[in-house]
């Protein structure tokens, strides 16, 4: 009997819980494989070859575990190593196969929201130094459609890490970086949040930000994206398990996985370790 492959998720940590906890919101009719590298997280301060290595073994290891679709959920592995793994590794590894990443989907988005063109980007260092976001607006709109100002937050996510994300130290860096950006440009009206850690610090955001501005949420955004892409590709939708699973690997220490991924999810998870290499 034909069971179909999963849809994997991947992320060198916990942030890209939050983009599948989404996705099973709005498509929960699917397998589902969560992989974390944990172990050799974080990504954001790591050089471009190491990130598409790291990010290069965990495709594999996903397409060994029956993923037929995998979504980078990781703003980092998005813009270092996304495009070279779709232009070169899957034709080596798997030409029905495919990866997907989160910045495109969250530039596309940008058209609806902001009002005034004055974008802020607030991310890992890493991903600011990619100046991916900028070069995608460029790609999609040109130019001079948008006014993007970045900011990088290293504090941010040892903060969600450490479940620290409603403190008085939390409070600190995110009104601290906050004021940075708002500095920056004070006619900025949405700002994307453009690491799947800040979520959970949505509700401080939102406490040093003007009612007026949108704050974009990637989680909503890539699992609208996704189910669009899977209506504009029945190639691939057809191929899907439809089982419901949910399965949690991490690449450290599983029940730390379980006990932080369960705060991330907002219910218990059950985690597996593995070895990518």
């Amino acid at each position: 009997m034909f069971k179909g492959g999963n849809i994997g998720v991947f992320d060198s940590g916990y942030g890209g819980l939050t983009i599948l906890k989404e996705i099973i919101r709005l498509l929960p009719q699917y397998n589902y494989v969560y992989l974390g590298d944990n172990a050799r997280a974080p990504y954001g301060t790591r050089s471009f070859e190491v990130v598409y290595q790291y990010a290069a073994e965990s495709v594999r290891k996903l397409f060994e575990m029956n993923c037929n679709l995998v979504i980078f959920a990781c703003n980092t592995a998005s813009a270092k190593a996304l495009r070279s793994i779709q232009q070169v590794d899957l034709l080596q590894l798997d030409a029905e196969k495919r990866v997907l990443g989160v910045i495109r989907p969250s530039v596309e988005a940008l058209s609806r929201f902001s009002r005034n063109g004055h974008i802020g980007v607030l991310a890992t260092r890493g991903t600011i130094a990619s100046c991916s976001y900028p070069l995608e607006v460029e790609k999609l709109y040109g130019a001079d459609r948008f006014k993007m100002t970045q900011l990088a937050c290293p504090m941010w996510v040892p903060l969600v890490e450490n479940n620290e994300f409603s403190g008085a130290g939390a409070e600190y860096f995110v009104r601290k970086s906050l004021e940075e950006l708002f500095a920056s440009d004070a006619e900025i009206d949405t700002i994307v949040l453009g690491c799947t850690h800040y979520p959970l610090l949505l509700p401080l955001i939102e406490r040093f930000v003007p009612a007026h501005v949108k704050i974009l949420s990637q989680g909503q955004i890539v699992s609208e994206s996704l189910a669009n892409y899977l209506l504009r590709h029945p190639e691939m939708e057809k191929n899907l398990a439809r089982e419901g699973k949910h399965d949690y690997y991490t690449t450290d220490n599983a029940a730390l996985f379980e006990h932080l991924g369960s705060v991330f999810m907002g219910h218990e998870i059950k985690c597996n370790r593995l070895q990518i290499c």
